[in-house]
């Protein structure tokens, strides 16, 4: 683009000409006005910190979302049929052509949604927007919380809404542009759960290989993010505190080596190997620093005797066990052991999230080529 050229509006910045048209001031409806007594969407949604990085434009598409499908199920409901049924969608020219009138219509129950949505996070683990590995699977998630209500707390309700969350997140399907995906979900989730039709596309498409384990190494992947989360949302508690993790201020938790980098150096361990997730786990600040670069046979002593502490071996190998460390293997500080079992294991909690079978890869699920930023 000429330098010297404007940039192009933003969806927000052409809808807020628009709806300026009839007297309605979109930026204040959303960044809020003091002076007016405003309190604005964004503000509402920044109370919880899981929504902290929602955009304007995502509202708006997911506004957009419930217009479109509202119009599908007037359509099936007075009897039409193929191409007379309007479909869903979030693509940016539905957004453009948004009503005002279905902007007042939704807009209220799409603030609720997302606080629903927000509280579902928290029940999932997802405590923050920084732990969020899609903040785009978001949109369709609080559509449907927009359409259920408090029915998303119903035991099978909730457990299909998780399954569908979990699969586009370990299947890794709502990155790029993904627009028809979140049309399809919307209404292929309410669907599945009214009348128990067939799973959702996002459930059938997705795919977890286990080769993936040995790629993960960034932390910005959504599998890798997704993972991570997985072992707190089973209750995995610190090395240190020997409180759940979720408990402690995040700013204190991150995800560290298991088996310490300096260790692996010196045992001539391969980094695609030493610095994968299965090498790594979410703990405090405190308990890395106790870890510092010594074998795990010597650290793990140090976390059980510290002062006020007094963890016997039990009480320690069942902390490891949440983290999915098999004890035995880190005690003796065999790597390669510890490796295997930890795999394993983590694919069994990916299994039961997904609610579908991980086939087993074998010992070769190491790969410089993905994922190198650690």
């Amino acid at each position: 683009m000429n330098p010297e050229e404007p940039e192009p509006l933003t969806v927000f910045e052409l809808m807020t000409a628009t709806y300026a048209a009839e007297n309605v001031n979109l930026r204040d409806e959303w960044f809020g006005n003091a002076q007016e007594g405003i309190k604005g969407i964004q503000k509402l949604l920044r109370e919880q910190s899981s929504l902290l990085e929602i955009q304007p434009t995502e509202f708006l598409q997911g506004l957009t979302l419930l217009n479109t499908w509202k119009n599908r199920q007037e359509d099936i409901n007075v009897g039409r049929t193929g191409k007379q049924i309007r479909g869903v969608t979030a693509k940016r020219e539905a957004v453009l052509n948004l009503p005002l009138s279905a902007y007042r219509k939704w807009k209220d129950r799409l603030q609720d949604g997302y606080l629903k949505a927000a509280k579902f996070l928290n029940q999932e683990s997802f405590f923050s927007a920084r732990d969020l590995p899609y903040r785009t699977q978001i949109v369709p998630l609080a559509a449907v919380m927009s359409i259920l209500g408090n029915r998303y707390l119903e035991p099978m309700t909730y457990d299909k809404i998780a399954r569908w969350l979990w699969c586009g997140i370990l299947g890794e399907l709502y990155g790029g542009s993904v627009e028809t995906r979140m049309a399809l979900d919307i209404q292929e989730l309410i669907d599945w759960i009214n009348i128990s039709s067939e799973e959702p596309s996002t459930i059938r498409d997705a795919n977890f290989q286990p080769v993936r384990l040995g790629t993960l190494r960034s932390r910005n992947s959504a599998a890798y993010k997704g993972i991570n989360i997985l072992i707190q949302r089973d209750g995995a508690k610190d090395f240190f505190w020997k409180i759940a993790i979720k408990d402690i201020d995040k700013n204190e938790i991150d995800i560290h080596h298991i088996f310490p980098r300096s260790w692996c150096e010196k045992h001539d361990i391969n980094p695609s190997r030493y610095n994968s997730i299965l090498n790594k786990t979410p703990i405090s600040s405190k308990a890395n620093l106790m870890i510092g670069g010594i074998a795990p046979s010597k650290y793990l002593p140090k976390l059980q005797n510290h002062d006020g502490v007094g963890l016997d071996d039990a009480g320690m190998n069942e902390i490891l066990e949440k983290h999915c460390i098999d004890s035995t293997s880190l005690r003796e500080d065999d790597f390669e052991s510890f490796i295997i079992s930890r795999e394993r294991m983590i694919l069994e909690k990916i299994e039961s999230v997904m609610g579908k079978q991980v086939l087993k890869a074998d010992d070769s699920v190491f790969s410089e080529d993905e994922d190198s930023d650690i």
